[in-house]
């Protein structure tokens, strides 16, 4: 059996699907950079080309997955005084 709580196992798996798609992300990036070069060169946005772009872009895409993993992830469940050691020994 796992000495996990269930609180924990969800934080893990939210946490490790968040990396997935950050991953995956990141990969697209890399990928981009590696096999389409002159694609990253294009510009986009105020002539800013797809590399700066994209570069930035996954900058705030992981600032914003940290908050959205503080703002999903549960915290243990306060323990029950009654469940306290010191009691189940009087």
């Amino acid at each position: 059996m796992s000495s996990l709580s269930k609180s924990e196992r969800y934080n893990a798996r939210l946490g490790l699907w968040l990396f997935a798609i950050y991953l995956a992300l990141y990969l697209g990036f890399v990928f981009l950079n590696a096999f389409s070069a002159s694609t990253m060169e294009q510009p986009m946005i105020a002539g800013l080309n797809l590399a700066i772009i994209y570069g930035f872009a996954l900058i705030l895409g992981a600032l914003v997955m940290a908050l959205l993993y503080g703002l999903l992830c549960r915290s243990e469940a306060a323990p029950d005084k009654t469940d306290s050691p010191e009691e189940a020994g009087q």
